[in-house]
């Protein structure tokens, strides 16, 4: 598989990361990150959902634990993608070439990735290089031209990320009862601790969004048929 290849596949997802990124970039600064601050953010995580609630429990004030543990939770899925994409892997795949070619690996990377009957350095390079380039370089438009648009632009444009993340959701859930639950247990939650006075007042916004996921997640585990499970394992072997 070549880095031509693996380049052409990336085009989409860059185009469409450019986009999701500007919202990014000005829900950061609306924050109170600088524009070089959100930049970095962007190019050395590269993960949309995580960064967004590093950003919030930033802005709330939270400790280094409660960040950590959050994006532990929240990016997990990537190691599940990792092994995932190390099933189909081809000689060039060193341990450098890993170690490099693992922080290319999203959500929309590993679906194209996955796709593919084997997957080697080169096209793994590449298909990473426009995706990296569209969430940066959309982050950076976002910070610095949300300081110039009319207010009422940058506040419809800042809630495009949640968009984003509804977008992939729901497909999901309509072919899925259980995820759906999951997905409907986990808003419920976090209404609770947004509204309620006591948990507001004691839980942060990074320790909700952890007691969330777990408890949602470890509820989907126990409804999760059996066959349904097997047939997860199935597809992902």
């Amino acid at each position: 598989m070549s880095f031509k290849y693996g380049f052409k596949s990336g085009l989409v997802i860059g185009s469409g990361y450019l986009s999701v990124s500007f919202s990014f970039g000005i829900m950061a600064v609306n924050s109170g990150l600088t524009w070089w601050q959100a930049v970095l953010i962007s190019i050395t995580c590269l993960t949309s959902a995580g960064q967004v609630a590093g950003v919030g429990i930033m802005a709330a004030g939270g400790g280094i634990i409660e960040m950590a543990v959050a994006q532990l939770v929240i990016n997990l899925r990537y190691s599940l993608m990792a092994i995932s994409l190390s099933q189909k892997t081809d000689k060039t795949m060193t341990l450098p070439a890993r170690l490099i070619d693992a922080y290319v690996i999203t959500d929309e990377i590993f679906g194209v990735a996955s796709t593919q009957e084997s997957v080697g350095f080169r096209y793994m390079t590449g298909l990473g290089i426009l995706p990296i380039a569209g969430w940066t370089l959309g982050t950076f438009l976002g910070a610095v031209l949300g300081n110039i648009l009319p207010a009422v632009v940058t506040s419809c444009l800042a809630i495009g990320i949640y968009g984003m993340f509804v977008a992939i959701v729901l497909p999901v859930c309509r072919q899925s009862k259980t995820i759906s639950i999951i997905c409907i247990i986990a808003v419920l939650l976090a209404v609770v601790f947004r509204y309620v006075p006591f948990l507001y007042a004691h839980v942060s916004s990074g320790f909700a969004i952890i007691i969330c996921a777990v408890i949602a997640a470890f509820v989907g585990v126990l409804i999760t048929p059996e066959d349904e499970t097997q047939k997860e394992a199935a597809d992902g072997q």
